[in-house]
This record gives C-alpha cells, structure tokens and sequence, in this order.
C-alpha cells in the first residue's frame, strides 16, 4: 500500500477518529440514517464531503463515470449503480436524491473524443450520449470548446435526472412528496455549484 495512504490511516486513526468515536459508535449501534443518495462521479477532484460539509453517515455514495444513472432494467443482469438506487430508495427511504457533475469531466470529453479499445467504456458512454451537441464548438486544435462541455455536462445531468424517472420506487415517492431531485453542476476551478432550476430550465450560480 502506498505509503502515503498508510499515513494517512495513522493520521485519522490518532486525530480524526477520536473526536468522532461516539458518533460513529452511534451509528453502528443505531445503524445509519442517510437523508441523501449522492450520485456523483467518481472523478478525484469531487470530494462531497469536502464542499458539502457533509459529516459521517450523512451522505449515502454512489459514484460511477460521469455520474451517469442507467435505466431501470426488470432482468437478472449485474446492476451495481441500480442496486444502490433501489438500497437508498427502499431500505434507506432518504428524502433527497442529488445527481452531480462537474467541470472538465473526462466522461464527458469523451462523448467527443472516445478513448481507443475500452469497450465498457464504449458502453456507459451510451447513457449520456443524448447530451451530446450536435454540432459542437471546436477550438483551433480541433477539440470541443470549453464552453461545449459545459453544456454537455450540465445535459447529462439533466439526462441523469430523468432517467431517475424510470424507478417505480423513485416516481412512487415523488408523487407522493416523499422524494426530491436536484441536480447539481460542481465548477472544480472556482469551488462552486450551479443548480438546476426545473422552473427556468437552466442551471443558476448558488448563492453565497
């Protein structure tokens, strides 16, 4: 293991974990109570924790390229992101399902310029390829403007938040007020989101 995990590991073992071992026991006695599925992508610059404030047992995870949700699919096929859906939604019951993407997302860029002989790549890809433009900006070198994967990326998210749609648990709870949804656009470069307003139907600064 690399020694700077292992480090890390002394590090929170003897500054960390002492101002949490109550709560954390807490959540083990008691089991966790997550009020939010966070679907986002497994990209490392995205640290929910970090931007939300968000503490142990709070955020329930659920991370994957892009932060791309696949459709609901009654089949006896290996659905990792789906089972944790259906976990959140049915065990769980959380109140509040956020879909977040970012800035300079490699998933994205690569609606554009897909990577060579990756063909589960190829495939995931697929859940977000609505969201490509159809007829991107390009700069002098020939790749996608900045601005383009902007717009792309907050299009898969809006993509990512309908396709959510398409759980009977999902559209159950919302109906009845159980349940919300919200997108999010994290700007890695100016630490920030951009939300998604369903009334505008754009993605607005969030406020300081």
């Amino acid at each position: 293991m690399p020694d700077k995990l292992i480090e890390g590991l002394r590090r929170f073992r003897s500054e960390v974990f002492p101002q949490y071992r109550e709560h954390y026991r807490n959540l083990v006695d008691a089991g966790q109570k997550p009020a939010t599925l966070f679907i986002g992508c497994a990209d490392s610059r995205v640290m929910p924790e970090v931007f939300t404030g968000a503490g142990p047992g709070e955020l329930f995870h659920v991370r994957n390229m892009g932060a791309f949700v696949p459709p609901f699919e009654d089949d006896r096929s290996f659905h990792g992101t789906s089972a944790a859906i259906e976990f959140a939604i049915q065990v769980l019951e959380v109140d509040e399902i956020v879909v977040c993407g970012h800035t300079h997302c490699g998933a994205i860029r690569a609606l554009y310029d897909p990577p060579k002989g990756t063909p589960h790549i190829d495939r995931w890809l697929e859940l977000a390829s609505a969201a490509r433009l159809a007829d991107p900006v390009l700069d002098s070198r020939g790749c996608p403007h900045p601005e383009t994967l902007r717009r792309t990326e907050q299009r898969a998210i809006a993509l990512q938040l309908e396709r959510l749609l398409t759980y009977p648990q999902v559209r159950e709870r919302i109906e009845s007020g159980r349940l919300f949804l919200h997108g999010w656009h994290y700007i890695i470069e100016e630490g920030t989101i951009d939300i998604l307003d369903v009334e505008q139907g754009a993605f607005v600064r969030m406020e300081s």
